[in-house]
């Protein structure tokens, strides 16, 4: 597995799988990570032990990234130190108190923040966060908005902390890829309903569009 991770070049991880059909099809095409959605007010919620045999099944063949909304910390505890998960993603309200036992502890987790304007981006460092994930505010119903912010913002972050790998998501489409890439260099592009042909059901037509941006020659 490559690490999706890693800011010197920009991969995909598709967000909001809820079935083992769609996961292996990500794997066989390459896709860097996915995200299964572990918030229970989610169009794309899976249970835990709905995830579990996906999870299994995907170990070592790509990025399993839980992701969480204000969550009791004894869940993402379990399922990263269970090895269901490789890393975490907070996408709520979690204050930097309750990032820091993740920390202290080496589980590695996701922070993201939704960027209002240049002062959302302030004292992100307290996160003490592996990557930092740039989406649309969205109060109430945490991402899955479908809509792109200031890409600028996200930009200038990324040259003033060129040390901390930044996801860039909301709104992110096989359209609009190639530029969010080109303007923003991110680490990872992180996509729920632009690769969808309806909630938790994925799109492979728009998953091959999304992974040919990649290339800047594509």
């Amino acid at each position: 597995m490559s690490d999706f991770l890693d800011p010197s070049s920009t991969s995909l991880k598709i967000c909001g799988v809820t079935r083992a059909d769609d996961a292996a099809r990500l794997i066989e095409l390459g896709v860097h990570a996915l995200g299964i959605n572990f918030w229970r007010q989610s169009k794309r919620y899976l249970a835990p032990d709905q995830a579990e045999p996906i999870l299994r099944a995907c170990d070592g063949k790509i990025h399993r990234v839980g992701v969480f909304v204000n969550e009791h910390p004894d869940l993402p505890k379990h399922l990263l130190e269970s090895g269901l998960i490789d890393i975490a993603q907070f996408h709520g309200d979690e204050t930097p108190e309750y990032c820091s036992t993740f920390a202290e502890a080496g589980n590695p987790f996701i922070k993201a923040v939704g960027v209002k304007n240049r002062e959302s981006l302030e004292n992100i460092t307290d996160y003490r966060a592996d990557a930092i994930l740039l989406d649309t505010p969205a109060p109430g119903v945490y991402g899955g908005t479908g809509e792109t912010f200031d890409w600028s913002h996200a930009k200038a972050f990324i040259d003033s902390h060129p040390d901390i790998p930044v996801l860039l998501a909301g709104g992110i489409t096989p359209e609009n890829a190639a530029d969010a890439i080109s303007q923003v260099q991110p680490a990872a592009l992180d996509v729920a309903s632009g690769a969808e042909l309806s909630p938790g059901i994925k799109d492979f037509q728009k998953v091959r569009a999304l992974l040919n941006s990649l290339t800047p020659d594509s």
